[in-house]
């Protein structure tokens, strides 16, 4: 169900710093006509630590409307409470979403054990199929193979975003786990290694702005079509790394903005980019065509 390309949403708000819910429906719909292969809205990408309970069921309940079932919806539902993550997967449960993506704890810095009974207790909670989002170099803690490993064996778990930006980590995680556990890139830049190694595609920030050219990258690389999928990876390499100039998702939001997509506000701590990283991702859109308005 989550193979190929995902994309991590962002949540786009009003002047006023209230939800743009028209804003986020042509978000969606652009990329559903774009072939997207599956959608994670309220993700960390999508400012979810900002949002209200109201506004996160919101934003999911928007999605699945919109998707209209023609791509599944990995909604995100992660964070330092246990407690608080199951009544949220409850919550989402009722929306009619196909998954959930959960983020690792953070601060807290769990131990392995930990994080397996964590997420054993998220999974125990719900049928949903549960995808573990692993990104160490945000949460302070690894997701280790050896517990994905025992993670995998939980029916409801499914796969993993990982975000460890570490390629021998993931050639390990894809020796233990079984074909079957999904192993997604949660980087854009090295979705083409991972899959190489076997991994399934990707949940991905740079998609909020090609949908469909990333979705044939991926889609590329799992037919084994490396040499034409490498091509767009030449491509688009400057896109992927321009939204990182600054934490995400500050750039990817001012791209879209800039595209005409949604309008260029964040909520804190989230701010705009500095005047020269704006410029950077100016000259960046430009280059490929972006900058022409809204596209379809």
């Amino acid at each position: 169900m989550f193979t190929g390309c995902g994309t991590a949403l962002v949540t786009p708000f009003r002047a006023d710093l209230s939800l743009d819910e028209a804003a986020h429906r042509v978000l969606v719909r652009r990329q559903i006509d774009a072939g997207i292969d599956f959608l994670c809205p309220c993700g960390t990408t999508g400012e979810s630590p900002t949002l209200t309970r109201d506004e996160h069921l919101r934003v999911v309940e928007i999605t699945v409307e919109e998707a209209k079932g023609r791509a599944p919806v990995l909604a995100g539902a992660g964070g330092y409470n246990t407690r608080e993550v199951i009544e949220l997967i409850a919550d989402l449960n009722h929306l009619g979403v196909s998954g959930i993506l959960s983020v690792t704890p953070y601060y807290n810095k769990p131990t392995q054990e930990g994080l397996y009974e964590h997420f054993k207790a998220i999974a125990e909670s719900t049928s949903l199929p549960i995808v573990v989002y692993s990104v160490q170099p945000r949460t302070a803690v690894n997701v280790e193979p050896a517990t994905l490993e025992r993670l995998a064996t939980i029916p409801n778990i499914v796969g993993v975003k990982e975000a460890s930006g570490n390629i021998s980590q993931m050639a390990s995680i894809l020796a233990r786990v079984p074909e079957s556990f999904v192993v997604l890139s949660g980087d854009d830049s090295v979705t083409l290694p991972l899959m190489a190694l076997g991994g399934r595609g990707v949940i991905s920030v740079v998609s909020n702005e090609i949908p469909a050219e990333f979705a044939q990258l991926t889609r590329l690389g799992l037919e084994g079509n490396f040499a034409r999928a490498r091509q767009l990876q030449r491509k688009y390499q400057s896109l992927m790394e321009i939204n990182f100039v600054e934490t995400s998702p500050g750039p990817v939001k001012f791209a879209l903005a800039r595209m005409g997509l949604i309008e260029p506000v964040w909520r804190l701590p989230i701010v705009p980019p500095q005047p020269s990283s704006q410029q950077r991702i100016e000259a960046v859109l430009e280059s490929l065509g972006l900058l022409s308005g809204v596209r379809a």
